[in-house]
């Protein structure tokens, strides 16, 4: 039923492909396709792209053949003998008339036009009845013009509806509609069984009723008659079941006979009504007063007759009187009124039809009243034999109308559903269902005002006929005979059944194929000739059911419910590609409008809430359900639908918005770009920073995974591809939600470059960056990659994105672990805009880090109230609406050890060495030239006491924003107090928001050579430093600074987080001359020294959290 384009090409499950948009020539073709020489020009292409000839010739000889019934018909036919020799295929030869027009009209035409029209125009009167018939068809004509359209635009494929709108909305919304058609068309299985019996039971022999309702009253005998139908359609459901798989050829042949039954009838009716204008038939009904008098309960419509000039009592009298005299007790209604006999078919120019224009709602148990005939009526007595009245059988109302009325204007995609048979589906499909929808509507419409104009308002109250003799009212009407309208509409109806049983697990099967819900893959399997035996099973189930109900007004308003989610979806499919302007969209059909398409959509959706609120609920959350499932267990469709094209819009609108201006601060959430590098078998090396990068994304966001791939574009964009579908592989593992990126680069470090430069699109840009620690990088090998780590936090810095650096990844908790107690801690040194206070808030959302406690450290100087500090800092958190433990710790006066000195001194000889042993020679001409820069600023700077308080601002100012180019960032100011003289300016408290920030001037690098002076100047403050050994007198003071620094803070981190699952620290700014990488790296590795998992945070220049709400 889903046989693609593509013909030649199928996948290994047999599903054809839908890669190509041409139909593809077989390879045994293409050896012969190119033997020309004079388009050697095109040689190269000649392997992927078909010759334009070829093309067109494959395209003439293609046959869109169904995998309909149509095969299983002649399997059958090939079963029974031999098998013979492959024939070659016949295309299609169905016309619009045999094809489209006459299946349409079969569909349309059902069980409720033969037992409920009439009903409905009695009770509705012709006015509301017209009114629901023309809203119906309205809805059925707009949905016909864009199903039109979508059939017209390119080559459809047997699959009818089902492939129309799962190809133009998409595998979900496809595979949604498609199971509400599927279910759709089963109950309408159900419904024209139980209209079958119906007619069997009440019309043709009701003596066959297995629980009599003879003698019963009210909801007995409504219970009885519910129980015949439940056995009689079980049987004749399992006895049509049977007929479809022994071979729909059976369906097939009788098709005709249906289809003949149907027009008969309605020919009959149309006979029957011109006759009433000449000749109106006998029907009379028997009043008594102005309710209806059931025709069982009497033989002359009179209490007393003439015989022999004497009175005789009738049955009429008996029915209502305790005995047959004349003196007998009566009944007191019987007694106060008159009976009157009324004619049922007065005719159409009998003026019948003002009486029946306006409704007449009635409830349960009601009688049906004649108006306009006087009633004595004595209202302190209840009504008593009530059983001898016709009563309405069910409370009525408009809205029940529209759910049983229509399921009589479904059917209209029976031509569509036959794509696969018409010669030529894209002229077929548009004329023949138009044509059949409007020849239906004119039919009802007409039939509306007909019945209206003819036939006796009781008469047409009386659902079943029981003040008629128990004739069908409709067939009352008909000529020559109401037998004609009785075998006319039960042939009808069986037939209907049977095609309903047919094209069900045919759809099914179509759907389980298309591989999109799993769980219904079973149902793709049938007999060797591709008979669904499957799904036939499934769907007899379901029918079952509807027979279980057994009532065709309450299965009505459920088929009702799901041929409007199809319609409506088909409405929409038509609008979305018209508004969306897809490319593809060119529909032969011009005739159609999105505004069309809308007002179809929101009949549909208005009719499924007037049916019935809660039937419409339920369907819709069926639908829903399908939807969400497919979404997370289908298969992966790509079928160039008309959602994906909305997505495009929708994600174009929203990066345009995005370009108007950065994100508030609330509104900020970490972009991130990982940074992960491959090795040669292109699989990643870091695989945690994706788990790391998952954990983060609590707060949503864009995360982007990025490598580089070294080479050139054209050698290696294979090895490309194979990183990205690494890339994407860990991606989906680790269930990080974003992008891959692979860039292909001459040498790591640009590509790097390239990457935190490029990466995202318009305002949807990474704002973070996340990179590993670069391991061993000690070891000369690694000397590369830490020069090209320190580069990154140099661009990260000038680029002001914020940085995250964790170290000892390998140690990081996958996205499977779970901490179930232990901290976060965070030692805030430098404010850097509020990141360190996110991050743990954030992973804390993620359950690995949830049952983790977070605490906040901050270092306490000399001057500073540490108590004082503390109060602020909970106050702080408070506001933010984080929940922190906080402690200040306090760093005591300590002088410079001697370990100090030694390790400083071991680090400035390896960066020498290291120096000597990769410098290139371009290096070296920078190395030169950083050098000379940094005497010719020391130089400049003639004053050293000057350039002292300088820098003790500088390593002060830990709370203002620094500039990116500040290079004593962890400095903890209390060692200014030990190098510089106690006169200098008293440092700020890391809490106040107002500290100056340094001059630009006054950051020293790390490799100054002003640092010499420096310590000179200083050793008045230290006179330990005297007893220095002589290799010590050449270090630079600024690096012997920092070590101190970094070992003293790495000494108070060990002893209050040692046991700490994470700890979360302030990165210092990168050295800005190249010269002191190794010092750099150095100090970073004695700061975290002993630490298991560290997060080296470095903040983007901006504020991330903010107490406002």
């Amino acid at each position: 039923m889903d046989q693609e384009i593509n013909v030649s090409d199928t996948s290994g499950d047999g599903n054809p492909k839908e890669s190509s948009p041409f139909i593809n020539s077989s390879d045994a073709d293409k050896s012969q396709q190119y033997d020309g020489k004079n388009m050697a020009l095109f040689e190269e292409e000649m392997d992927t792209s078909p010759m334009v000839s070829s093309l067109l010739s494959s395209l003439a000889n293609y046959s869109n053949l169904p995998t309909g019934s149509k095969e299983h018909e002649e399997a059958e036919n090939n079963e029974e003998g031999a098998r013979p020799s492959k024939k070659p295929i016949k295309a299609p030869q169905l016309g619009t008339l045999m094809g489209v027009y006459l299946p349409c009209i079969q569909n349309i035409f059902g069980v409720i036009l033969f037992l409920r029209m009439t009903w409905m125009v009695g009770v509705g009167g012709v006015f509301g009845s017209f009114v629901i018939v023309f809203m119906c068809c309205s809805t059925t004509m707009l949905t016909a013009i864009s199903m039109s359209a979508i059939a017209t635009n390119g080559v459809v494929p047997a699959g009818g509806s089902y492939y129309m709108i799962s190809r133009s909305l998409g595998p979900e919304f496809g595979g949604a509609v498609g199971i509400c058609f599927y279910l759709g068309t089963t109950f309408a299985g159900a419904m024209y069984i139980l209209g079958c019996i119906e007619i069997l039971l009440i019309y043709i022999i009701p003596q066959a009723a297995i629980f009599k309702i003879e003698g019963l009253e009210g909801q007995e005998a409504e219970l009885a008659l519910l129980n015949n139908m439940r056995v009689y359609g079980t049987i004749v459901l399992s006895f049509m079941v049977l007929v479809v798989f022994v071979g729909v050829r059976y369906v097939n042949k009788l098709a005709l006979v249906f289809l003949a039954c149907v027009i008969l009838s309605i020919v009959a009716v149309y006979a029957g009504v011109i006759k009433t204008a000449i000749d109106p038939p006998v029907f009379p009904v028997c009043v008594l007063g102005n309710r209806t008098l059931l025709s069982k309960g009497y033989d002359v419509c009179a209490k007393v007759v003439e015989i022999d000039n004497e009175t005789v009592t009738t049955k009429l009298w008996r029915t209502f009187c305790d005995s047959e005299t004349l003196n007998a007790t009566c009944d007191e209604y019987f007694t106060d009124n008159n009976v009157t006999e009324v004619q049922g078919i007065p005719g159409v120019s009998s003026g019948i039809l003002a009486e029946n224009l306006f409704g007449n709602y009635l409830e349960k148990g009601m009688f049906l009243e004649k108006r306009g005939l006087a009633s004595v009526v004595n209202t302190d007595n209840p009504p008593t034999s009530a059983n001898r009245y016709v009563l309405a059988d069910i409370t009525s109302f408009f809205t029940l109308l529209v759910g049983i009325y229509f399921p009589s204007v479904t059917g209209i995609m029976a031509g569509s559903n036959r794509s696969g048979d018409l010669r030529d589906a894209q002229k077929s499909i548009p004329i023949g269902t138009i044509a059949a929808i409007t020849t239906t509507s004119i039919v009802y419409m007409s039939t509306v005002v007909l019945f209206g104009a003819c036939i006796e308002g009781v008469v047409l109250r009386d659902k079943f006929g029981e003040g008629v003799n128990g004739n069908l009212v409709i067939g009352t009407l008909a000529w020559p005979s109401p037998w004609v309208i009785v075998f006319g509409s039960f042939f009808s109806t069986c037939g209907a059944g049977l095609q309903s049983l047919t094209g069900a697990p045919r759809l099914l099967q179509a759907i389980s194929r298309d591989g999109i819900i799993p769980f219904l893959r079973v149902f793709g399997h049938g007999k060797a000739n591709g008979e669904p035996t499957w799904a036939l099973l499934l769907t007899a189930c379901i029918c079952e059911i509807g027979i279980i109900i057994a009532s065709l007004d309450a299965v009505a308003p459920i088929l009702s419910m799901f041929f409007l989610m199809c319609y409506m979806f088909v409405n929409l499919a038509c609008a979305l590609q018209t508004l969306l302007r897809t490319p593809n969209w060119r529909p032969r059909f011009k005739f159609y409008h999105w505004a069309l398409s809308f007002l179809g959509m929101s009949l549909c959706l208005s009719l499924m809430f007037i049916c019935s609120w809660y039937y419409a609920i339920i369907a819709m959350g069926i639908a829903t359900c399908i939807y969400k499932y497919i979404e997370f267990c289908g298969a992966e469709k790509e079928w160039g639908d008309g959602i994906r094209g909305i997505s495009l819009s929708a994600a174009r609108f929203a990066l345009m918005r995005l370009e108007e201006g950065p994100p508030h601060t609330k509104n900020w959430r970490p972009q991130i770009l990982v940074l992960v590098s491959v090795d040669e078998e292109q699989n990643v090396e870091q695989p945690r920073l994706l788990s790391l990068a998952n954990q983060l994304k609590a707060g949503k966001g864009l995360t982007i995974v990025g490598t580089s791939v070294q080479g050139t574009f054209l050698d290696n964009y294979t090895e490309a591809q194979r990183a990205d579908q690494s890339l994407r592989k860990l991606m989906e593992t680790e269930k990080v939600k974003g992008f891959s990126q692979v860039v292909i680069s001459s040498n790591l470090r640009d590509g790097t470059s390239h990457l935190i430069q490029v990466g995202g699109l318009g305002g949807l840009k990474h704002n973070t960056v996340l990179v590993s620690w670069p391991r061993n990088w000690k070891q000369p090998e690694y000397h590369q990659q830490f020069r090209n780590f320190i580069e990154v936090v140099r661009e990260t810095t000038v680029a002001s994105l914020a940085l995250l650096v964790p170290k000892n990844i390998s140690s990081y908790p996958s996205n499977g672990e779970r901490f179930t107690e232990g901290h976060i801690d965070v030692w805030w040194i430098v404010h850097d805009g509020g990141m360190l206070m996110l991050l743990p808030f954030l992973l804390r959302q993620h359950k690995v880090w949830r049952k983790c406690k977070m605490r906040i450290f901050t270092v306490a100087q000399m001057d500073d109230n540490s108590i004082q500090m503390k109060k602020d800092l909970i106050t702080f958190l408070y506001h933010l609406r984080i929940e922190a433990a906080v402690e200040v710790v306090e760093m005591h006066d300590g002088d410079i050890s001697a370990y100090t000195y030694e390790k400083t001194l071991v680090m400035e000889q390896r960066s020498q060495i290291l120096k000597q042993m990769h410098l290139t020679k371009n290096e070296k001409e920078r190395e030169i030239q950083s050098i000379t820069d940094s005497s010719r600023g020391s130089i400049r700077r003639k004053n050293p006491s000057a350039s002292r308080s300088r820098h003790s601002v500088d390593e002060a100012a830990s709370v203002a924003e620094q500039p990116e180019d500040e290079s004593v960032a962890v400095s903890n100011p209390k060692q200014v107090q030990l190098i510089h003289s106690k006169n200098a300016a008293a440092p700020t408290s890391p809490t106040s928001p107002t500290s100056p920030a340094a001059p630009a001037g006054g950051a020293a690098t790390w490799t100054d050579n002003t640092g010499a002076e420096k310590g000179k100047s200083s050793l008045a403050a230290n006179p330990d430093l005297f007893n220095m050994k002589p290799e010590w007198e050449n270090l630079s003071q600024v690096d012997v600074r920092r070590m101190h620094t970094a070992m003293r803070l790495n000494e108070v981190i060990i002893k209050k987080s040692k046991e700490a699952k994470l700890v979360l620290l302030n990165m210092p700014g990168p050295p800005k001359n190249r010269v002191g990488n190794e010092n750099y790296m150095e100090f970073l590795e004695v700061l975290t020294e002993g630490l298991n998992r560290v997060l080296l945070v470095r903040g983007g220049g901006r504020e991330v959290i903010t107490i406002y709400s």
